[in-house]
């Protein structure tokens, strides 16, 4: 019985020692690194504000010489500013846009630059809106904060209306100095080319009579109004939403470079119109941003471009809003 046994033991254990042998040549050997993707997903950031929701979609980004285009500076200064932030002097900038649905309507505030950058810079607008779950056809407002081809870039392709159920809302002084082509030859060199970029972008749009304009302080929106912020561009405008109690300034080229401009508010850009009163308007906005405690989204801003602005010293900074996942309260 014990020999029976002792054999039925050994049986077992060489079938076991099989099964292991078998396991081991049947694993595969070591595979290659996976191929890197090399591209972020579609960009977009949801959070409440009061009971309006608001997205921030990213257009991409654009890398730009800050460097050579910012203005009353030195390229030292400059440079001396953004190494505290260990960037280089090319920054890789984003273009955001922001999508509020107020539960009646559904407002873009900018588009992004469209294709007007060529590629690999901006022109993903389109593409982040589907994946935050939206159609360009359900949106029914869009608010520009001023004409120039990064903000209002993306309302049209191919000379057709990329929203085209939508009524577009523009201040009055920007649309009849970028939309006067006898305006083109006295402007700066460097603004030209905006003026054949807004009569391209806005024209399906108001040949379907739907091109709004405004001026001062006005309530385009039930919670979302106007504020004039004039200097970068002659219209350039502020929009605020008001919801529960929360406020969000969105606020288009206020600021360009927030590594830059939060520490010297008094450092502009060779985008601006009127750098002096640009300036200007940049400071109060800080200030003001500061003084209330209010959300603001920022157009240049590091994606999704919203947070707060604190007082540092006699200068500003920027805090970002924490991630949530998205619970309203």
């Amino acid at each position: 019985m014990e020999n029976a046994m002792n054999k039925t033991r050994k049986l077992m254990m060489t079938l076991v020692a099989g099964a292991v042998l078998a396991s081991a040549i049947a694993v595969p050997a070591a595979q290659a690194a996976a191929p890197m993707a090399l591209a972020q997903a579609p960009g977009y950031y949801r959070m409440m504000v009061g009971t309006a929701e608001v997205t921030a979609i990213s257009d991409g980004t654009v890398t730009i010489p800050l460097d050579q285009l910012l203005t009353n500076t030195t390229p030292a200064q400059v440079n001396a500013l953004l190494a505290r932030s260990h960037l280089a002097p090319q920054v890789e900038t984003s273009i955001n846009a922001y999508l509020v649905n107020t539960g009646t309507h559904l407002v873009l505030v900018d588009t992004g630059a469209g294709k007007l950058f060529g590629p690999g810079a901006g022109g993903r607008l389109q593409e982040s809106l589907r994946a935050a779950g939206y159609a360009p056809e359900q949106v029914d407002a869009v608010l520009i904060t001023h004409v120039h081809g990064d903000h209002s870039g993306g309302l049209t392709a191919d000379g057709a209306a990329l929203f085209p159920n939508a009524t577009v809302y523009v201040n009055r002084h920007d649309a009849d100095f970028w939309f006067d082509l006898a305006n083109r030859p006295r402007a700066a060199e460097n603004q030209r080319a905006g003026f054949d970029q807004a009569a391209e972008q806005f024209a399906p749009y108001r040949a379907m009579g739907k091109v709004k304009t405004f001026e001062g302080t006005a309530e385009l929106l039930p919670g979302l109004s106007t504020r004039p912020a004039v200097g970068h561009t002659p219209g350039h405008t502020v929009y605020v939403l008001k919801s529960g109690g929360k406020e969000l300034h969105f606020w288009g080229d206020l600021l360009h470079a927030k590594d830059v401009q939060f520490a010297a508010p008094d450092i502009t850009i060779r985008f601006d119109v009127d750098s002096p009163a640009a300036a200007r308007q940049r400071k109060a906005a800080f200030a003001d941003a500061a003084r209330r405690g209010y959300l603001v989204a920022a157009a240049h801003t590091p994606f999704p471009g919203i947070g707060y602005v604190r007082t540092a010293g006699m200068a500003f900074d920027w805090l970002p809003v924490p991630y949530t996942a998205l619970t309203a309260r």
